[in-house]
């Protein structure tokens, strides 16, 4: 398995932090590595709601098909699957002196003979959550 984290804090209130990154549609505009993320069910962004979600990885275009499995005042976890590969983001939004700081938690925990490549990948996931760390604040900025 693959761990990343990151704390990273932003100029908005955390309830309005937290109601933007719920919608994982959005995923296109602070992740550097998804090209999109589309909705496949409809109704309110709520426990349970699915998206396909398209990234770009050292080169390869990847898909995996995304459920927001909790949805609580102050924490989100969205998992995605695929042949190869469990994704986990488990998204921690509290409020700060009036902004918020985001833990971002990714866990990626591969299947069959992905698996012996997890180690080999770290260094490319930890260039991705940097750049989620240095693209979610500007992007909640505007």
């Amino acid at each position: 398995m693959v761990s990343v984290e990151r704390s990273i804090t932003v100029d908005r209130p955390a309830a309005e932090v937290l109601r933007y990154l719920a919608d994982f549609g959005n995923t296109p505009e602070w992740d550097p590595g998804t090209e999109s993320c589309t909705r496949i069910d409809e109704g309110p962004v709520a426990r349970g709601a699915r998206w396909i979600n398209v990234s770009r990885f050292r080169g390869r275009r990847t898909r995996l098909t995304y459920r927001l499995d909790r949805y609580e005042s102050d924490r989100l976890v969205f998992v995605g699957e695929n042949r190869t590969v469990t994704a986990t983001d488990d998204i921690a939004v509290r409020p700060w002196d009036g902004r918020a700081v985001v833990v971002y938690r990714a866990n990626l925990r591969f299947k069959g003979l992905a698996q012996l490549a997890g180690p080999f990948l770290r260094p490319a996931f930890e260039r991705l959550a940097d750049g989620v760390a240095e693209q979610l604040p500007r992007v909640l900025a505007r």
